[in-house]
């Protein structure tokens, strides 16, 4: 077997789907669980609007949602092929100005009829607002995208070396600093945790 490492999320996704397909990846109280067929399937679908949104490969995305299984589905559908920066939901405007200009977003997703600040700093920097809106109904995380003037842009997946995740540090002695991940180095935290847990790191 090649036994080089997957280095997106993208075919994380996709060796899981080869090798544990109607395994649950997604779980959530009184949900039934969304197994790993339909994840792809889920992000591919999001992935796809936002592609349609004019968010693509290196477009920083900030994501405010309430904890929930949608907040873990949208990161991944994000990050598949975008750049994904989760924000604090308790930030007030100024923090969330800060945060999202120096991010320099290219849109700012959050749920469906949330109540938050972000939505006014969005405005003010011109920043789009792309709405989630959960399907409760459905298997645990499942939801659609919502927003934006339809564009187009090319390359649905993003590569190893592209930004998968940014964070702040907490910037407690001096002004947050971005930190960039990319796909490959999330891929290497997963396959690092799950060597530490004593499980198989995933294999081409």
């Amino acid at each position: 077997m090649d036994k080089t490492y997957l280095n997106s999320i993208r075919q994380i996704i996709a060796a899981q789907v080869r090798n544990n397909p109607s395994k649950a990846a997604i779980s959530a109280p009184g949900r039934s669980p969304l197994d790993y067929m339909q994840l792809q399937a889920l992000i591919e679908t999001n992935l796809a609007t936002l592609n349609r949104m004019g968010i693509g490969r290196g477009d920083r995305v900030g994501i405010i949602l309430p904890n929930g299984p949608e907040t873990a589905t949208a990161f991944l559908a994000v990050a598949a092929g975008a750049t994904a920066a989760p924000l604090n939901p308790a930030y007030q405007a100024p923090e969330f100005e800060f945060y999202l200009a120096d991010l320099k977003a290219k849109a700012l997703l959050i749920q469906a009829g949330m109540d938050s600040p972000a939505r006014q700093a969005a405005t003010q920097l011109a920043i789009p607002i792309i709405e989630l809106i959960p399907c409760p109904a459905q298997a645990a995380g499942v939801f659609t995208l919502s927003g934006l003037t339809a564009l187009v842009t090319d390359a649905l997946y993003a590569e190893p070396n592209d930004e998968a995740l940014v964070l702040h540090t907490s910037g407690t002695t001096s002004r947050p600093k971005l930190v960039p991940l990319s796909q490959r180095n999330i891929c290497t935290s997963i396959r690092l945790k799950g060597l530490a847990t004593g499980e198989a790191a995933i294999s081409r």
